[in-house]
């Protein structure tokens, strides 16, 4: 299945994956990640993108957000690597490109996905063996979430604020959430879906992203299209 050409709509969650060059790092020490997250929330106001969750991992970047204006996140993301870029580039006296390509992403149907996909990108650094317990992996949306810290980048999403009537309540239910485990079909169900840039959702959120863009949201079938069968009247 190929790469579908990307979509922005404006109002759809989106999930967010930029790794670096030939899986190299792209973070440092402290002071790299902690200018990525000031630049990611100067970018985010700047392009009026809501910022859900994400992780910062040596080698990746993973982000769930929500553009306000049309081709907000690709300027947010174009905005963020040319700033990020040129800050390691001066600090450590090298050259040349940081990331591999372009990011990935994929238009998330909130309704089913959205909270599940929090949980995954907050999972990445104990699923890749970062640390054995989360509550230790410092640049993700975990802490936030679990009402550990209030992290001024994040703006909560209607359905992670319905999980209860106060902050307090919300951050229990969703901390409850990680005590169950992860099914390994479901996480490489989402990784692929972001790599080949598809819809994260069933066939009534995919129909409704089609009529909205105009666009076909569904990848062809592979093989050649089958012939049609030519009748006796048609023949004649």
């Amino acid at each position: 299945m190929g790469r579908l050409s990307r979509i922005n709509i404006v109002g759809i969650p989106q999930h967010i994956v930029q790794t670096g060059h030939n899986r190299l790092p792209c973070f440092f020490d402290d002071e790299d990640y902690e200018f990525y997250l000031a630049s990611l929330r100067a970018a985010s106001d700047q392009y009026k993108v809501e910022i859900h969750a994400y992780v910062l991992l040596p080698n990746s970047i993973q982000i769930i957000a929500t553009p306000r204006l049309d081709k907000g996140i690709s300027s947010m993301m174009q905005s963020l690597g040319r700033r990020y870029v040129q800050y390691v580039n001066h600090r450590y006296k090298r050259s040349g490109t940081l990331w591999e390509g372009r990011y990935k992403s994929s238009l998330i149907d909130s309704e089913n996905y959205l909270l599940t996909c929090y949980r995954y990108v907050e999972l990445r650094p104990l699923h890749l063996g970062l640390v054995d317990n989360l509550e230790d992996y410092p640049w993700s949306s975990y802490h936030h979430h679990c009402g550990e810290k209030i992290d001024w980048l994040i703006q909560d999403h209607k359905l992670f604020k319905s999980l209860g009537e106060t902050r307090d309540e919300q951050c229990d239910a969703y901390s409850e959430t990680f005590r169950y485990r992860f099914d390994r079909r479901l996480i490489d169900f989402i990784a692929e879906t972001v790599n080949m840039g598809q819809v994260l959702g069933g066939d009534a959120f995919k129909d409704k992203i089609e009529k909205i863009a105009n666009h076909r949201v569904r990848p062809l079938k592979r093989g050649r299209p089958r012939k049609k069968k030519v009748t006796e009247a048609e023949v004649s």
